[in-house]
């Protein structure tokens, strides 16, 4: 059985759209430049889900993903439907070859990486595993200059603080933790805390520190939104305010990641998108 069969389908991998901050700016565009968006996301979904979820060796997993870009880049037909969607995308945008190299080697670091000992090594850890997707955003939309792909790395990097916090228990299932280790012991948690049905007090202040920290990131990164036009602003915006009306359902939520996993409320993504697109 070839790889391929192994691994999630496009069907599976696109399901999962509709929970996530990325894929919510190309669904909130029509035509050409929603669907190099929705690509983009079935391939870093896809290498996700064999980091995290395939049964069997995720190592050759990856490789394959590997050697199914560089068909793509060859202009050789891949053979997964996700890769194949993203052919066209990268022909038709002259995506460059570099961030989607990085999503792989982030989930690589996956398998031999399960604990971050400070804040700025998960967010070296970020360079890898998120700030990829704001550059081919950017480049989808022809706007990757280096003042945006800074801002835009702050975004990115924000966004991903929160969704690691949005699943502190999901993870801890699977053996990973990305609260820093110093984080934790600052706070006076243990990692047996994470094994309690509902967060105690200790965890849930190390929660809102760190979710303090998501927001200054996306605060830091929020004038990139201003310097965008049309589709591109709305895009960006979009991911800004899935970010924080993130932040604001883990609030909501008294900071507890370990019960239902606080989720963002369509009202609340509205009125943040709206304060996004206008700049604040």
């Amino acid at each position: 059985m070839s790889t391929a069969a192994t691994v999630p389908s496009r069907a599976a991998v696109m399901a999962q759209a509709g929970t996530e901050n990325f894929p919510v700016g190309g669904r909130l565009l029509a035509g050409q430049a929603g669907r190099d968006l929705l690509a983009i996301y079935g391939f870093a979904r896809l290498v996700d889900d064999i980091g995290d979820e395939l049964d069997g060796d995720r190592g050759a997993a990856l490789d394959w993903a590997e050697e199914e870009l560089g068909r793509i880049y060859s202009g050789l037909p891949p053979e997964h439907e996700v890769m194949r969607s993203l052919a066209a995308s990268v022909r038709r945008r002259s995506l460059p070859r570099r961030p989607f190299d990085l999503l792989i080697a982030a989930n690589r670091l996956d398998q031999e990486v399960d604990r971050y000992e400070t804040f700025e090594d998960l967010l070296a850890y970020c360079e890898l595993s998120a700030a990829p997707v704001g550059e081919l955003v950017l480049e989808v939309f022809d706007a990757a200059t280096p003042r945006r792909l800074a801002l835009s790395g702050q975004v990115c990097a924000g966004l991903q603080v929160l969704e690691h916090l949005q699943d502190v228990a999901e993870d801890h299932g699977r053996g990973r933790l990305y609260l820093p280790s110093r984080d934790l012991a600052r706070f006076g948690c243990e990692e047996a805390d994470l094994e309690a049905p509902t967060a105690g007090p200790r965890l849930r202040a190390l929660v809102a520190f760190e979710a303090g920290r998501a927001g200054s990131l996306l605060a830091a990164g929020a004038p990139l939104v201003r310097g965008l036009r049309g589709q591109a602003r709305l895009t960006v915006a979009a991911f800004l305010a899935g970010g924080r009306a993130t932040s604001a359902a883990l609030r909501h939520a008294g900071w507890d990641v370990l019960g239902a996993r606080p989720r963002r409320s369509r009202a609340g993504f509205a009125r943040e998108l709206l304060r996004s697109v206008v700049g604040r």
